[in-house]
């Protein structure tokens, strides 16, 4: 009796659900074209139009160039519309392929964070795929990405990586049960595995068996085990993708084993985990030194993946700027607003006493991450686009938007800054042949903006950019107009007010306004 309640409820949810998408989409379509438009492909080629980009039935089957800048376009040699078709006039626009979110949590029990407030905060900012590096288990995750494929939800496409051990009755202590566990993921439908660190003959193992199954993977290489296996160990034994930065510095220790840890260290005190790998790149082989090319060197023989994730840890070089970023008041949930919060507790609320010294600390650590990352691109490595949003301060979509930002402050050209976030992160997770560039033959995902985001990134964010016009008049400009997955066409700034709303609800519902820590009144 009682599964056929819940499955009576799931069939309403999700009908509800479905007729609640058209209210912010139109489609799927039997043609779609894109008319008049200027296109960054994400290949790393520069813009070219006007082009119009036709679509048939989830397929980009022609990319055609139909005119050229200040020339009246002639109607007679433009793709024909057929019968049923839909025409999204974009004259004037700009198109890119779906950004591809490398490290993106589906919210949070903690944070107060649903799916549906997540879903809507990425696709409003172009996010049309994301691969979940842990989260609530592969059963909810795979839920979610079933309901995503056919487009019964608005969700990007989904990526399972399932935390490592995660489900398990009993702790993987041995190689075996971690071959089995394994072999368990992947029955599941899981995409892949997300890894923390483990003894090395468990991390051997396990990685082996991933990889046998055809499986890609992903680490954060967390302190309590990167002093006997750091980012080369895990590369030479199959891992594909590494997440943050945890593992690299040790790698690139050449006179010692281990960081500098004050003796009165507590990994569990997050104040001291983080202030002490504010100071972990200082402690690494210097910039261009033998040791120090000779990690990336073997790095780039692997094909291996650096997902940085350099907006995560933002706060800990800049707290204010973080704290007061402009869309925290009306798209922050109060519950995510008290996660945020100095706490002993919650994960990545680590401002117990953060200060001026902990913050020039970092700004050296992200100078010497930053020259790694960008020289890894510049010898053709893979970095990718991860946001790890719902901690520190760092709220979904805007903090992808902010990653952008971040690589491009790392050296990145802005048509390189794209490319990270569409096609390197298709050929990370093994699915380049569908999407990440806008070529003949793969899926329909696109983003659609009324500004150039190569001149300024910031016209990606939901809030725009600032200008001043010839009438002194300050106006914001941008956003993503047009989030289009799978062939459907989603309205990105409706998506965007309709979190607004349900943020103003929660609000309302408590008597809640955000103030800053230690604030009273």
């Amino acid at each position: 009796m009682k599964e056929k309640k819940c499955l009576l409820w799931c069939i309403v949810f999700f009908i509800n659900m479905s007729l609640f998408a058209q209210d912010f989409s139109e489609g799927p379509f039997s043609q779609l074209i894109i008319r008049g438009a200027m296109l960054i492909n994400g290949n790393g080629a520069p813009p070219r139009g006007p082009v119009d980009i036709v679509v048939e039935k989830n397929i980009i089957k022609d990319v055609v160039v139909v005119g050229y800048p200040g020339v009246l376009i002639d109607e007679s040699k433009r793709p024909r519309l057929k019968p049923g078709g839909k025409e999204l006039h974009a004259g004037g626009m700009y198109v890119l392929p779906g950004f591809v979110d490398m490290h993106g949590h589906i919210g949070g029990v903690a944070q107060g964070a649903d799916s549906d407030y997540v879903f809507k905060l990425w696709m409003a900012h172009g996010v049309t795929t994301v691969r979940e590096p842990s989260g609530r288990g592969v059963d909810w995750a795979m839920k979610l990405k079933r309901s995503s494929e056919k487009n019964e939800i608005i969700a990007p496409r989904i990526f399972v990586y399932t935390g490592f051990g995660q489900g398990s009755n009993t702790p993987i202590s041995t190689p075996e049960m971690a071959r089995n566990w394994v072999r368990e993921n992947a029955k599941k439908g899981a995409d892949g595995v997300k890894f923390f660190g483990a003894t090395p003959e468990i991390m051997t193992a396990a990685l082996d068996e991933n990889k046998k199954l055809g499986l890609r993977s992903a680490c954060h290489h967390a302190q309590t085990d990167v002093a006997r296996w750091n980012v080369l160990h895990s590369a030479r034994a199959g891992l594909t993708s590494m997440e943050h930065w945890y593992g690299l510095p040790e790698a690139l220790f050449d006179n010692k084993t281990v960081q500098d840890y004050p003796l009165d260290y507590n990994y569990q005190n997050e104040q001291h985990r983080f202030e002490e790998a504010g100071r972990l790149w200082k402690q690494a082989a210097k910039p261009y030194s033998d040791h120090w090319n000779n990690v990336m060197n073997e790095l780039l023989e692997l094909d291996f993946t650096l997902d940085p994730t350099f907006n995560i840890y933002e706060a800990s070089r800049d707290l204010h700027r973080a704290r007061r970023a402009e869309w925290h008041e009306t798209y922050t949930l109060p519950s995510l607003w008290r996660f945020y919060q100095p706490s002993k507790i919650s994960h990545g609320s680590y401002w117990h006493n953060w200060g001026t010294e902990q913050e020039v600390a970092w700004k050296e650590n992200y100078r010497l991450w930053m020259i790694f990352i960008n020289e890894y691109k510049n010898r053709r490595g893979r970095v990718t686009v991860g946001s790890d949003s719902g901690f520190i301060f760092q709220l979904y979509g805007f903090a992808y938007i902010r990653e952008l930002e971040l690589l491009r402050e790392a050296g990145f050209h802005p048509l390189e800054v794209i490319r990270s976030a569409t096609l390197n992160g298709a050929e990370a997770l093994g699915y380049a042949d569908k999407i990440g560039s806008v070529e003949v033959g793969k899926l329909a995902d696109f983003v659609i903006v009324d500004e150039n985001p190569l001149q300024n990134l910031k016209v990606l964010y939901g809030t725009g950019a600032v200008r001043l016009t010839e009438d002194n008049e300050v106006v914001r400009a941008g956003g993503v107009k047009y989030t289009i997955k799978d062939g459907i066409i989603y309205d990105a700034k409706k998506l965007l007010a309709d979190v607004k709303r349900i943020v103003e609800e929660a609000k309302e519902k408590e008597g809640f306004s955000i103030k800053q820590p230690g604030i009273k009144e």
